[in-house]
Parts: C-alpha cells; structure tokens; sequence
C-alpha cells in the first residue's frame, strides 16, 4: 500500500438518547492508501455510515459524542481541531456520494443553482453564510465549470441539466449530478455510501462504471460502503467488515471472498443467494442494542461457534498468512492463521 490517506484509529463513538447511552462505535481501525478503494460491508445499523459521517465531521454533536480515536486525512489527524477547523480542512479534502440523490438534491432550486453555489462555497476558509454573499466568482464562470463537470459524468446536455430540478431527472441522472459534484475541486479522497442502493440494476451497473472511471481519471482514494458484497467484489481491492459498530476482520478481496475467517464473514458469504440454488443461508439474530451490547464479543449471541471466553473478552486482532486480519476468539492473538 502506498502512502496513506485516511487512517482511522480506535473510533469510538456514543449517542446520548433518552432510553440510555447508545456506544455505536466501539473503537474502529481503517486505513486507505493512496488511489486505493477500499470498501466497508456489514448488514444495516452496523455503523457504517456513522464513520462515514465521523471523518466528514456531519455528526450532529449533541446527541453524538467522540470519547476516543484519531483520524487521520493525509497525516493531518482532524479530531485534534475544533468543528470550524475541521470543517474546513474536511471540504478541501473530502468528497462524498449519499446513497440517496433525491433527498440529497434540494428539491426547490435547479441542478444549476445547486451546483454553482457549491462552486462559489468551495474554497471559502470562513463558514460565515454574510461572506458567501460577498464572493467575488462570477455565475458564468461558475456555470462554465459547472458544464464541464457534467460533461465528465457523461451527462447528456449539461447546459440543459442545470435549467432543471431534480424532480424532472431520472434516479441514475440524479446520481451521477451528485458523482460530478463530488469532483468540484481538488479532493483525493471519496466517500460513497451505498451509493446505488435506490437503483435498478441496468443504471447501477452504469453508476459502477462511472465510479472506476473516475477513480482511474482522478487518482481517487475510495472508501466505498455497501452491504452488496457483489458491488464490493468488483470496486475494492481491500475489504473491511464491520459487526455491531467493530471492524471484525479485515483482508484483500480475493482471500476474504475465498477464504473468510471470522464466522460472522462466512455468514454473510453464505446469505448470497444463488442462481442454481432454492435456498441459501442467513444468520439468526439481529444486530446488538447499543444501549446494553454484549459483553466481549458483540458477535457472540448469534455466532454458532461461541465460546464462554466470548461472553467476557473482546477479541484482538490476528494475522492469517494470507492478508486476512480476524479479530475471533477461534484465532489465538500472536499466532499466525494457516489458510486453506
């Protein structure tokens, strides 16, 4: 892995609720090198997304709190700042793709009001809103690179695209506005939080392409967040599976899809449903109340191999002489895992 662009370390975040203290995240590691697409997979209510929205600094604060963790964007660890600072260092770093352009696009102004105020808004070091009004980037320079980033996406007649609300685009037209906003600028690394979750398969497929593109055309670092391990087999070179807000086992894509570790892994493997197949399995249970999460393991009450020191102990992390990283009491910490 080259130089490294993000790099997540014992994340651990609470939200504070009437029912009790939520720990969401129970203390998170995750590194992307440089031009490297990484993904992280897990069923819904993992906390994917709230790490996404962690390092974008998009928690609303209260009810989330940070207790613990660095992360790191291009050496710069952004949690030693406060939320202006690192909110600016954030915009001219990261760039994000929501899974749902619909409610992500304001529905009351054009693609093109949109899109250029993002371009005026991009480069201001002050989030005052009175100073935004006072910026001196013409519309039509604006609209210029509004057009080209379009263009970039593939878009059919920008100019037109900008004169429309996203009412009157198609799901995958919406999606790809959102890719190309995401372009504005000089940022090197991007989220994309299941970004086509809301579309059929022909225009996912095409969202999917787009996506490879433009990472080899814009020399991206990829965080890419899914549930599809499908989507993840074919964009990712590196895989990390997150259970119950940990990261449970980590490994290049081909070891983890061929040879997964961590029970909870298999299960997911094994959920697929196949082509030649009537049935496929899944896995009893559901994800932990982060209110009262299992001691230990937060896997164990739904994991057919659960041991007592399971109950008691949250596993370490342990290496596989393949690129597999698992942290499972089956896996004895300091020993090296022989992979079939």
């Amino acid at each position: 892995m080259k130089g490294s662009i993000l790099d997540i370390k014992n994340l651990r975040v609470d939200f504070h609720t009437v029912d009790g203290t939520a720990r969401v995240l129970n203390g998170v590691d995750l590194s992307i090198g440089e031009n490297e697409v990484v993904g992280l997979v897990g069923e819904s209510s993992c906390g994917k997304s709230v790490t996404a929205k962690t390092v974008l600094n998009t928690l609303s604060v209260p009810p989330a709190e940070i207790i613990n963790g660095d992360i790191y964007i291009n050496g710069l660890n952004i949690l030693d700042y406060g939320v202006k600072e690192r909110d600016i260092h954030v915009r001219g770093s990261v760039s994000y793709v929501p899974q749902d352009p619909m409610t992500s696009l304001n529905p009351v102004f054009t693609i093109g009001h949109q899109m250029i105020d993002l371009i005026k808004w991009q480069d201001k070091k002050s989030a005052d809103l009175r100073s935004f009004f006072r910026i001196g980037i013409r519309n039509d320079s604006a609209r210029d690179t509004a057009v080209e980033v379009l263009k970039r996406v593939h878009l059919p007649s920008p100019e037109e695209i900008l004169k429309r609300y996203p009412i009157e685009l198609s799901g995958g037209m919406r999606q790809r506005v959102l890719i190309a906003m995401s372009l504005i600028g000089k940022r090197f690394l991007l989220i994309a939080d299941e970004p086509t979750t809301a579309l059929d398969v022909t225009v996912q497929k095409n969202i999917l392409n787009l996506i490879e593109e433009k990472v080899r055309e814009e020399n991206l670092s990829v965080l890419y967040i899914t549930h599809d391990l499908g989507v993840a087999k074919r964009l990712c070179g590196r895989i990390y599976v997150m259970y119950g807000g940990d990261i449970i086992e980590t490994a290049e894509t081909r070891d983890l899809l061929v040879n997964p570790l961590h029970p909870y892994t298999r299960g997911l493997i094994s959920s697929i449903p196949k082509l030649m197949s009537e049935k496929f399995d899944g896995i009893d249970g559901r994800i932990p109340d982060y209110i009262d999460p299992p001691g230990g393991c937060r896997f164990y009450p739904r994991c057919n191999q659960m041991m007592d020191i399971c109950r008691r102990v949250k596993p370490d992390f342990a290496k596989s002489n393949k690129s597999n990283k698992v942290a499972c009491h089956l896996y004895p910490t300091g020993k090296n895992i022989k992979s079939e």
